[in-house]
């Protein structure tokens, strides 16, 4: 969750997969598709989206049950969520995009970019793990804890008001924290659907993320990171990126002013 804020562009809906999936546009060029956290909304990702807007056509997404798009019935799952993506990408008449998610919505990119290879560009991923046991064993426990009953506990957070405001049916907040608690408790571990990424990635991680370091280290391995030395000239350096942001955590690593120049940096990298 974050507590940023961005000014509003008037609303769009693409009509997909049986919902009116929200987005707002910002800027003008290459297509980047930007997806919150959990709990979050497009209109709560603050200065990333003016900053990465300077360059791009930047598409911030409420995801489903999120925002201004309403629920349907369907279960909290990064690979149901990663087809309404998909299909935005072709309702937007794209033939690629770039995309970049935090948390829940890093799980999305991740799943959008196995599932349909060829629909996205480049990839990146903030704060997020292949695998539910590459978070710190506080965090799975925290996960293991979540229940409906916290959705009035979550009724004073930045996210609740935002969605009071905004969602189509604000009574549906409990149904989201319910959602969310059962997607918390599911285990996964996507490592053996890496190689069918076949986006150019970015791993992002705050310096004392919710994620084991060691998880970060596998992860960027696994995408062919840190192979070996890249050399004087760095052509030997691995076409995957890796920023670890400093003096950060999972829950304000998008306020961190180093994010977005990195991100900028690597989708101009040819």
């Amino acid at each position: 969750m974050n507590q940023l804020t961005t000014e509003v562009n008037p609303a769009s809906y693409a009509e997909v997969n049986g919902l009116s999936l929200h987005y707002e546009e910002h800027g003008a060029g290459e297509p980047l598709i930007l997806l919150h956290g959990g709990f979050g909304a497009a209109a709560l990702l603050g200065p990333i989206v003016p900053a990465l807007a300077a360059e791009r056509r930047v598409i911030a997404v409420d995801m489903r049950g999120h925002g201004r798009t309403a629920d349907i019935d369907r279960p909290l799952d990064p690979a149901l969520l990663a087809e309404d993506i998909a299909a935005l990408i072709r309702y937007l008449g794209l033939e690629q995009a770039d995309l970049m998610g935090y948390s829940l919505g890093g799980e999305v990119a991740l799943r959008t970019a196995i599932q349909h290879p060829a629909l996205v560009r480049r990839l990146v991923l903030v704060s997020v793990p292949f695998a539910r046991s590459g978070n710190h064993s506080e965090v799975i426990a925290a996960m293991d804890h979540q229940h409906p009953g916290l959705a009035e506990m979550l009724k004073p957070s930045p996210n609740y008001q935002h969605y009071a405001r905004v969602a189509p049916r604000p009574d549906d907040w409990a149904k989201l924290v319910a959602k969310t608690s059962e997607h918390l408790a599911q285990d996964y571990d996507w490592s053996a659907d890496l190689p069918a990424i076949s986006a150019t990635t970015m791993l992002v991680f705050a310096d004392a993320d919710s994620v084991r370091p060691a998880h970060v280290v596998d992860f960027y391995g696994l995408l062919g990171g840190g192979q070996r030395d890249a050399g004087v000239d760095g052509s030997g350096r691995a076409a995957t990126h890796l920023a670890i942001l400093p003096g950060t955590t999972h829950y304000d690593v998008l306020l961190s002013p180093l994010l977005a120049p990195a991100v900028a940096q690597f989708l101009n990298t040819r």
